[in-house]
């Protein structure tokens, strides 16, 4: 019976997935409405400036509100790396509030702040040798940053910074007074009307100015839902402007266009882990993850917020365009934060290149988790595969119509009764078995692990939970229950680094029974969701020790994402590198696998905000981001299909997904002509995996994205500022894919005055700095390769990544007008730890110019061999030689093979058969 009433309310909810109104609007959220009542220009902030203390990584200050007398600490840090810390908190709060923990990968080192000036009005102080200045002005309380004369960037210049203090509720007030006062209080009471603040004493003896109560700060409820609050209002705001910028980005996930847009006049965005079904597009309705970063650009600088909080929040986003206003012909665009709990905790990058702002968020929350490469590869997955003998079918589906996959993916009805970490005894009762068949030709397989826990007293996973104490609490302290897959389901408290402990160690091999080496795992439903609570997730007074749901919603996916890798870690030893799937994510998750878009349909509309929604990602560390190929929901018809697949092969994390109710659509099912242009896109993404590793390493060491947005590499070009249906991997392949139903042709922006494109399947040259029409046939994805850049590619495409790695690799040298180019080549052995403990990697720089193409050692210290070979060289642009020859690391002298295409003006090498690892020189002479 309980999987028939989970599969009704299941029902219930995607009906209604469309109706806005299961989720909140600000006006229904009540902090929301509140901050959003305050007007601008009326800041009751005064800095004291008394109270400023100087030490060696810090300056503190005290603010006052005048109007209820409340204290605030404002503590400011000069950061490494360009970057300045504001946090803002009470002086002397009733109780903690929470501050995000494990985000940081380290306390960030600061450097000396100097006062340069102070008057009764303000403090100058220094952010280091160059002219950047920080100044405090005291009344109203506000922070410039700025660079000799520009300003860039305010903190407080609106006024709407709010700090709603912790507080004693009235009717328990008189429950800390003698009764004889108490009774005299209730007296006064009733004889007078109380103002809108009345003058109360705090704990510490400050005298302060107690508010009014407005609905929503005790209690509140959302249709069915009730909210206990027993903290009361706890929310804060603070505004942010950036003088001369139109454009800022970020703050994911939303399905909205990549340039932020106005919320002025409608709701804005909103970040709180949300399970919604079926998506709409274009509105800032919240998502399954947020990440609290935004990035501001204009052609001479680029800067970025963190704002480090994870409750939910609400950014406004207010911008002119130069004369837009009539007012003033310099564009500005205002931001403003507010959480609904927490301290004010901000980290601002101060650029100035998109890449320094990058490596700088780097520095702060890590980067992106280095996967190993058969995690590139493609992913088939579908909701369900029914049994072993399905299985076993599909893969062979995929070798009979020559067709490359790396992962087969079992959703939840593998597990028996939905009970994780177990499999169904009647559809999967031999899995070693099945995992071993796949072992055998080079493929793997990740299975789903959901947070939410069936409450059966026959699951050993629950009854350890229970009796561990490790599962989260209702707001009456007995263990939240919630209603999820398998019925009643209780939650367990990822917060808690014991059930972290604990959830890591089943991934064992003993403890996860059927499991092997070539098993993965797949994180679902982490915000968490909860099908019977208020929005689909987990009641906000729930508690997690001492904190309540409330204060770190948005950071329990985090948690389960990081256990969860951390366990496919220590069953290896510590040798392997995890690969694990999640749908919910906070500020650091680059740091433990992927992402993905969510439960996204099979429209157009969804093929095309793939794209920005996965750029968004990349703008803010995280790199590994992919859309289900196909739509989730709904089915596709086959010219959708076709441009799907063609598109995800050139985007990061490439997998196949479907509803259980919709038609099966392995990628043979749709006709021997879309079956071809199918494997041909999946070809295609095998033939490019060297390169696509290579901007995964480049990405795990500098924190720069794999999938960029074209302003990314030129900041100065204002053409490419608002560009998102096309983009960049890395910095040399820009991709325009097909996203329009019945397209002709597509209109392409090739970026780089003075630069060439090479169309990468003709090696047609195009110049730079047009827009370039390109007529598409249903064969066509369109894909450019940068003059000046050297590619890796393999042109031996196999049924598996892992069938491929020792074979050779063909270079794609591609000239600038200069007649140079330049790339590199990185090896390892694909899948361990090896390549960062033991220094076991090869890093190759290749390098074009006077006619001669060298290979030489960026990691000489490094310690590793491959039975790799170059088999081709293609130089695009080149004129034809007299001859070739080839010099090796030990000075002997070969001559090279090669063609020349006169009509291309593409020469080819064939066989010089070094080793990839190896010192060698090719001459054009």
């Amino acid at each position: 019976m309980v999987p028939v009433l989970v599969a009704l309310l299941f029902l219930c909810l995607c009906a209604e997935a469309v109706d806005r109104s299961n989720f909140k609007t600000c006006d229904q959220s009540s902090f929301c409405k509140r901050q959003r009542e305050l007007k601008p220009g009326q800041s009751p902030y005064r800095a004291l400036l008394d109270t400023l203390e100087l030490s060696d990584s810090r300056i503190t200050l005290q603010l006052i509100n005048d109007i209820n007398k409340v204290r605030l600490l404002l503590e400011l840090y000069r950061l490494q790396g360009n970057m300045t810390r504001v946090k803002i908190n009470e002086l002397k709060p009733l109780r903690p509030r929470y501050e995000v923990p494990d985000v940081l990968i380290a306390d960030p080192p600061a450097e000396p702040m100097a006062v340069v000036s102070r008057d009764e009005n303000g403090v100058v102080l220094s952010l280091g040798p160059d002219e950047q200045r920080l100044i405090v002005s005291a009344q109203p309380f506000r922070l410039d940053i700025v660079e000799g004369p520009q300003v860039l960037l305010s903190l407080n210049s609106r006024g709407l910074l709010s700090f709603e203090h912790l507080r004693v509720r009235k009717d328990t007030i008189s429950h800390k007074i003698t009764s004889t006062v108490s009774s005299m209080w209730d007296s006064i009471k009733n004889k007078y009307v109380l103002p809108p603040y009345m003058v109360c004493v705090s704990q510490d003896g400050q005298e302060v100015s107690e508010e009014e109560d407005k609905p929503g700060m005790w209690e509140e409820t959302f249709k069915t839902h009730s909210d206990s609050k027993p903290n009361g209002p706890t929310s804060i705001s603070l505004d942010f402007s950036f003088p001369g910028v139109e454009h800022v980005y970020g703050i994911p996930e939303h399905a909205d266009t990549l340039k932020l847009k106005n919320t002025d006049g409608g709701d804005p965005y909103r970040l709180y882990n949300l399970d919604v079904f079926q998506y709409e597009l274009h509105n800032p309705m919240a998502l399954y993850g947020a990440v609290p970063v935004l990035v501001s650009h204009n052609s001479q600088r680029t800067m970025g917020i963190f704002w480090l909080n994870a409750a939910e929040t609400w950014v406004d986003i207010s911008s002119n365009t130069a004369g837009e206003t009539g007012s003033s012909d310099a564009p500005q665009t205002d931001v403003r934060w507010v959480s609904e709990s927490g301290i004010i905790d901000v980290f601002i990058m101060l650029g100035p290149r998109p890449n320094d702002v990058f490596a700088q968020y780097a520095s702060l929350t890590g980067t992106q988790a280095f996967p190993p490469l058969t995690a590139l590869g493609y992913h088939q997955c579908r909701w369900n595969y029914n049994n072993q003998e399905d299985v076993k079918a599909v893969d062979q589906g995929f070798d009979e119509h020559d067709i490359p996959y790396d992962f087969i993916w079992l959703d939840i009805e593998h597990a028996d009764g939905k009970r994780y970490f177990t499999w169904d005894p009647q559809n999967f009762p031999q899995p070693k078995e099945m995992l071993q068949g796949l072992m055998d030709k080079k493929r793997k397989m990740v299975t789903i692990v959901d947070p939410h826990i069936r409450v059966d007293s026959g699951y050993k996973i629950h009854n350890e939970l229970r009796s561990k104490n490790l599962y989260a609490k209702n707001k009456d302290g007995a263990d939240f229950e919630g209603w999820c897959w398998p019925g009643n389901s209780g939650y367990p408290d990822f917060t808690n680094p014991e059930m972290r402990e604990w959830w890591a160690s089943r991934f064992s091999y003993n403890q996860y029974e059927g499991s092997m080496e070539n098993l993965y795992t797949w994180n679902d439903m982490n915000e968490p969701s909860v099908f019977n609570g208020p929005e689909v997730t987990m009641h906000k007074d729930a508690l997690h020790g001492s904190w309540e749901h409330r204060d770190l919603h948005n950071i329990y996916g985090l948690y389960v994402q990081k256990a969860t890798a951390e366990g496919l870690i220590q069953r290896s030893g510590g040798v392997e590198r995890p690969f694990v799937l999640t749908r919910a994510f906070f500020a650091g998750s680059q740091r433990y696998g992927a992402v993905w878009t969510g439960d996204n349909a099979a429209e157009w509309g969804h093929l095309k905000i793939s794209i920005p929604m996965c750029l968004s990602l990349g703008l803010v560390g995280i790199s590994f981001c992919g859309a289900d190929i196909g739509g989730f929901f709904k089915h596709p018809g086959p010219e959708l299909l076709v441009r799907w697949y063609q598109a995800g092969a050139y985007q990061p994390f490439f997998r196949g997904h479907a509803h259980m109710d919709t038609p099966r659509r392995e990628p043979w099912l749709f006709g021997p002509d879309n079956t071809a242009l199918i494997r041909e896109a999946i070809r295609q993404r095998y033939a490019l995996l060297p390169y696509w590793y290579q901007q995964f390493y480049n990405a795990h060491r500098t924190g720069q994205p794999v999938m960029r947005a074209l302003w990314v590499e030129y900041p100065e070009d204002q053409t490419t500022f608002a560009i998102e249906d096309e983009y960049l991997i890395g910095k040399d392949l820009l991709v325009h894919p097909v996203t329009d139903e019945g397209a002709k042709g597509v209109t392409a922006y090739l970026p780089g005055k003075g630069e060439i494109w090479y169309d990468v399947h003709t090696f047609q040259k195009h110049k730079g700095a047009q827009n370039l029409y390109i007529p598409v046939t249903m064969s066509s994805i369109p894909v450019f390769q940068r003059g000046g850049s050297i590619i890796s590619r393999k042109g031996r495409v196999r049924r598996s990544s892992t069938c491929m790695e020792n074979d050779p690799y063909t270079l794609y040298v591609a000239l600038s007008p200069e007649g140079t180019a330049e790339g590199e080549l990185y090896i390892d052995d694909f899948h361990t730890f090896n390549y960062h403990k033991e220094k076991q990697f090869i890093c190759r720089r290749l390098h074009f110019s006077d006619n001669a193409l060298t290979s030489s050692n960026l990691a000489p210290d490094s310690k590793f061999t491959t039975a790799a070979w170059i088999e081709k060289v293609f130089i695009l642009g080149a004129p034809r030689p007299a001859s070739v020859s080839l010099t090796t690391a030990d000075g002997k002298e070969s001559a090279v093979e090669f063609e020349f295409d006169s009509a291309a003006s593409v020469l080819i090498l064939r066989k010089p058969g070094v080793n990839a690892g190896a010192d060698w020189t090719v001459l054009l002479q």
